[in-house]
């Protein structure tokens, strides 16, 4: 049974119908109509963490989407929610590759590359991203 008010935490309100077969309540406080808690679908709190990194790293939100399979209007609740905001970074010129483990090891055992890049690397799904930025 519904014990408080999502929107303002009052704990009086009165039954206004029925919706979707759902109870639906008024809150006597604030005049918020609800239904009791609807049983969503969880996201797993490593999958928010990931896509908080990403986005500091600079992916887009819907660059984010695409590799970690979640909605960008999500990623972008999340980064309000957090009030997450990107450092400032003096070189704009980066690239994202999504790779396999050895692809990864390819890439790191090229001397060459490595001098002539920075690299920020993250596990993504069993793959692994590679940000380059020149520097």
């Amino acid at each position: 049974m519904i014990d408080k008010c999502p929107k303002c935490a009052g704990e009086t309100f009165s039954k206004a119908g029925v919706i979707a077969d759902k109870q639906r309540f008024k809150c006597k406080d604030c005049g918020y109509h609800f239904t009791v808690g609807k049983d969503g679908k969880s996201i797993d709190p490593q999958i928010v963490k990931r896509a908080l990194q990403l986005y500091i790293e600079g992916m887009s939100y819907r660059e984010i989407e695409s590799v970690l399979g979640v909605s960008h209007v999500s990623v972008m609740n999340w980064v309000k929610k957090h009030n997450i905001t990107r450092p400032e970074v003096d070189c704009v010129d980066s690239k994202q590759h999504l790779l396999p483990h050895s692809k990864l090891v390819e890439l790191i055992n090229d001397q060459s590359f490595l001098d002539q890049t920075n690299l920020l690397i993250s596990r993504v799904n069993g793959h692994y991203m590679v940000l380059t930025f020149a520097p």
